[in-house]
């Protein structure tokens, strides 16, 4: 037969080294090495063309910056007086939509991508590819995307 005191001991050993490996387990699983994968599409509507087109006053869009579209799929930039570009604001690294224009560059927040506000191409990856284009007309003040 067993002596209490032991069988407490041991009781207290058991339940302490199920917590422990609980713990790891859980905190082993936080340090996968696997990367989520995007929700958002490899192609973007922007840049298959199936977005619905955007209008925006053109005075909205500062000059040597831009603005992310926050209820569609684009950003505007506007490099110099008068000219406009747009773009997917699906950044090409995970699919995380781009966060702001700042210091003529689109910057992405989740992985630190930037992009040109002169042709969407990569200025800082781990983005490797350039944002999509996407159609920008002006017709008086008023800028047409998509």
């Amino acid at each position: 037969m067993t002596h209490p005191a032991f069988a407490s001991s041991r009781r207290t050993l058991l339940r302490g080294t199920g917590v422990a490996a609980l713990a790891l387990g859980g905190a082993l699983s936080g340090c996968s090495g696997s990367q989520r994968q995007p929700s958002a599409p490899a192609t973007s509507p922007a840049a298959s063309g199936t977005a619905a087109a955007v209008q925006l006053p053109a005075a909205e869009v500062p000059v040597g910056g831009g603005v992310v579209l926050e209820d569609s799929d684009y950003v505007v930039t506007q490099p110099r007086p008068g000219e406009f570009r747009a773009f997917s604001k699906v950044c090409t690294h995970q699919g995380c939509p781009v966060g702001e224009v700042a210091e003529g560059q689109i910057v992405c927040f989740c992985h630190g991508s930037a992009f040109s506000i002169e042709d969407g191409s990569v200025l800082q990856g781990p983005a490797e590819e350039p944002l999509a284009g996407a159609a920008v007309t002006s017709s008086g003040d008023q800028l047409s995307v998509g």
